[in-house]
């Protein structure tokens, strides 16, 4: 008897574990290889990529299957394709490229709006306009929220500083520590930690005064500052590097990165698309019927 309630008792463990493992993994099932089509997607779309050798490519196309692995991705009210799902990892996986072992262990799921969002999650005429989020609280901890339009237009134009998806990862980067404080768990060291901290508050304090060509958000707050200074390291390191080689300095010791070294391929604005063109997402819709409004 007491064998029988054993083998009961051992089972149910078992199931019970089995439901919370399905329960908790990402809904979409990743490939075991890494998809040609996919591969295809990022040398088109992904400028990081497209400067790596074929060693880096291959380290890069591993980290964005793990990271598929453990986060969901879901759409909000818009279908998720396959290049939204790179496009969300690869922004993922460009500051923690030089990391062998690092996961973002405070996200498990990324939230897909089709536009831009307001504190209340509408995106019909939203009173404040919110490109992307990192979420706290009970019901939001662990889950980041961004739009889809602006994240491909992130990665469509890489002559303009920006690009959403890192901006967020960096956020969930700067978490890692216990708390988001502008200051990366790389520079704690008080060795490090203070003149990180004097460098950023004389930066911001010139962006407040209109003499810095950063952007002004980076002046609002320590975090914004730690977030937009590693869109433009990562957007355009080189004049990153020649307006700032001091913040450059900072931040290639942080990411384990020399950008300016890397970068080979010329930088590209985003072309214009008619409404009558395919739509840029991959749907294989026209882009009227498609993206356009989204």
């Amino acid at each position: 008897m007491n064998t029988f309630f054993t083998i009961v008792g051992f089972g149910l463990f078992a199931f019970l574990g089995y439901w919370a493992w399905q329960q908790n993994r990402p809904a979409y099932r990743v490939p075991r290889k890494f998809p040609p089509e996919w591969r295809e997607l990022l040398q088109k779309h992904i400028h990081f990529y497209q400067n790596l050798d074929a060693k880096g490519r291959r380290r890069f196309e591993r980290k964005v299957r793990n990271f598929l692995r453990q986060v969901r991705i879901t759409g909000v009210r818009t279908k998720v394709t396959d290049l939204d799902r790179l496009l969300t990892a690869s922004s993922a996986v460009i500051p923690l490229f030089s990391f062998p072992r690092w996961n973002y262990t405070y996200l498990h799921e990324v939230l897909l709006y089709p536009s831009a969002f307001d504190r209340n999650f509408s995106t019909e005429n939203p009173e404040q306009v919110i490109t992307g989020m990192v979420g706290n609280g009970r019901n939001m901890e662990g889950v980041m929220i961004l739009s889809k339009h602006s994240l491909k237009q992130g990665f469509a134009n890489t002559t303009d500083k920006h690009n959403v998806g890192i901006h967020e990862f960096v956020h969930i980067l700067d978490k890692q520590d216990g708390a988001i404080d502008g200051v990366p768990g790389e520079l704690n060291d008080r060795e490090y930690a203070k003149p990180w901290l004097q460098l950023m508050h004389r930066e911001m304090e010139r962006i407040r005064k209109g003499k810095s060509d950063i952007d002004e958000y980076a002046g609002t707050k320590e975090e914004e500052f730690l977030a937009v200074t590693s869109e433009y390291f990562f957007e355009r390191p080189k004049l990153f590097k020649s307006k700032h080689p001091e913040l450059y300095k900072m931040l290639r010791k942080v990411y384990h990165q020399d950008m300016a070294k890397r970068l080979r391929n010329p930088f590209r604005k985003p072309k214009r698309i008619g409404r009558n063109d395919p739509c840029p997402c991959g749907s294989g819709e026209r882009f009227k019927k498609c993206c356009m409004n989204n």
